[in-house]
């Protein structure tokens, strides 16, 4: 089978750091392909570096790809003023060029010659590997599947919620019918529904699929041939066989070389080092002159000073070999070190009543305890995040009351950057009392960004550094309620983890919007169920 992508090798520097360092890949035609590592590291980098979004710094970047090429990213990279139509155009456009070509070469079949028909040809072929005919039946299709389906096609995206963003974008870049499908993080925002429709999508590709994703079930289910893994402190790509099964075992092989290769380099550096410091000069130690033959005394002391310099200088070049050729320390992976503090309150604190927010959200009643721990459940559009923002106070409704007993935390769907130039460490201390260094060891001791990533401008982080930004701000703040909009998206598998756990000790009250499949599942707590803005159920 042959390349359907190729890496070769390629870097690409950013003002604030470097990224990737001459890494190399290889896709063959056909492959599924999972792509995993911490956030930040580079994942989204590589996809943009495929698509031709990023121009790399060396290197070369060859995709082959007759049947085209699909891709989602993370957002949907259209304005808020344009449509559900533009967005719909915007997916499809490889497909609606092959048809005016088509109709274009028709008009002049009459004169044209047999180099022209096959050049015909070529495109009707073209057009019919990619069902271009029902291109558009599709997208309405794969709309309804994903529960979008109502959406009119001039309404505006800036109208839309996180999640119909995403299912839109979703379901343009599936219906393209494109051999290769570029996939950045396509389960965010989806339901279980739509979550179960993806992976079938997916399974049923004929093409080539290259996904980055932290979901491990879709890894598993949609049954991937490889794991490439984006390390962001070496800035290389790894490849790995056999699935997430296989990346998991090579993957512990693979650290528990590494750290004995780096336990082998520093054992050397000690050795040598003590061997220069001490035991070069252990060579005829001092002793007293006999039968008063101080000529042979100082002859044999030459000698063992030109043999301590000998030894010396061959210590001193073995560790100088060593220095320049060293084996990084393998980094401590990143974790959420710190609980979530919680306030001490007896008694309500937030009481809803009479509640609306246009057709979005209409609550007669709601009154959330202290240390009562709500899930939202509710298809997409049905007004989670509405009530998360009213609940936090950033939407004012149209009518009724919100009152607020205590400090709310808020954790939102989507991170804004309001100051871009301001470094990781001077947002992460806005509006906090107490110094610079106060404010450093403060995020060092969260776990969740490296001192090196400190300067960082905000602006330059990606979408999950900014998420986890917004988390370490949350948790360094003394909090009644916890207000959590998707808390999993954008975290590392690992960092999921540690905040559930964190939530388990969490004392005070949570109210949690999430479609991540394992949360939910192992969820300790009620169920508030909403659809179309209104309250259906809660139930323990």
């Amino acid at each position: 089978m042959s390349g359907q992508l190729t890496i070769r090798p390629v870097s690409k520097t950013f003002a604030h750091r470097r990224v990737l360092d001459a890494v190399s890949l290889t896709v063959r035609a056909g492959e599924k392909v999972g792509v995993v590592g911490e956030n930040g590291s580079g994942k989204s980098t590589l996809l943009r570096l495929i698509t031709g979004q990023e121009t790399p710094d060396d290197g070369e970047i060859t995709v082959v790809a007759e049947g085209g090429a699909g891709h989602l990213g993370q957002v949907l990279a259209l304005p808020d003023d344009a449509t559900v139509g533009d967005a719909v155009d915007a997916a499809l456009v490889e497909i609606h060029v092959l048809e005016q070509r088509i109709k274009a070469a028709e008009q002049e079949l009459g004169t044209a010659g047999s180099a022209e028909r096959a050049a015909y040809g070529e495109l009707l072929t073209a057009f019919e590997l990619r069902d271009g005919y029902s291109a558009d039946a599709r997208v309405e299709a794969a709309m309804s599947e994903l529960g979008i389906g109502d959406l009119g096609s001039a309404r505006r995206l800036g109208t839309l919620s996180g999640g119909q963003r995403a299912r839109l974008a979703l379901a343009g870049v599936l219906s393209a019918q494109a051999e290769l499908l570029l996939l950045d993080e396509p389960t965010n925002h989806l339901d279980h529904q739509a979550l179960a429709w993806l992976e079938d999508r997916l399974r049923a590709h004929r093409g080539t699929l290259f996904v980055v994703t932290r979901d491990r079930l879709l890894l598993d289910r949609v049954v991937v041939t490889a794991i490439v893994e984006v390390d962001g402190d070496r800035r290389t790509i790894s490849r790995y066989g056999n699935g997430r099964a296989g990346y998991l075992a090579e993957k512990r092989v693979a650290r528990q070389r590494w750290e004995q290769a780096y336990a082998e380099w520093a054992g050397e550096i000690a050795r040598w080092t003590e061997w220069r410091g001490t035991t070069a000069y252990r060579v005829a130690p001092g002793r007293a002159i006999k039968d008063h033959n101080k000529c042979k005394y100082n002859g044999d002391g030459r000698r063992v000073q030109a043999s301590i310099s000998t030894r010396v200088r061959s210590a001193s070049e073995r560790l100088e070999r060593l220095l320049a050729d060293p084996v990084p320390k393998p980094p401590d992976p990143l974790h959420l070190n710190a609980p979530f503090d919680a306030a001490v309150r007896e008694g309500p604190v937030l009481e809803l009543a009479g509640v609306r927010v246009g057709d979005r959200l209409r609550v007669d009643e709601l009154v959330v305890a202290a240390g009562r721990r709500l899930l939202v459940t509710g298809p997409n559009g049905a007004g989670k995040s509405t009530l998360l923002d009213v609940l936090a106070g950033t939407l004012r409704p149209e009518r009724g009351t919100v009152t607020r007993h205590g400090v709310v935390g808020y954790l939102p769907q989507e991170t804004v950057v309001r100051h871009p130039r301001r470094t990781v460490l001077a947002a992460f201390a806005s509006g906090r009392p107490g110094t610079p260094e106060n404010h450093a060891e403060q995020l060092a001791s969260l776990g969740l960004f490296r001192e090196a990533d400190f300067v960082t401008p905000v602006g330059a982080l990606s979408i999950g550094q900014r998420r986890r930004l917004a988390l370490a701000r949350l948790l360094r703040q003394e909090s009644d309620v916890l207000l959590l909009d998707e808390p999993a998206n954008h975290l590392s598998l690992a960092l999921v983890e540690e905040l559930e756990a964190a939530l388990a000790g969490y004392s005070g009250a949570v109210v949690v919007v999430s479609h991540d499949r394992l949360l939910r599942g192992r969820w300790q707590g009620e169920e508030l169920a909403l659809n179309d803005g209104r309250v259906l159920l809660a139930a323990a």
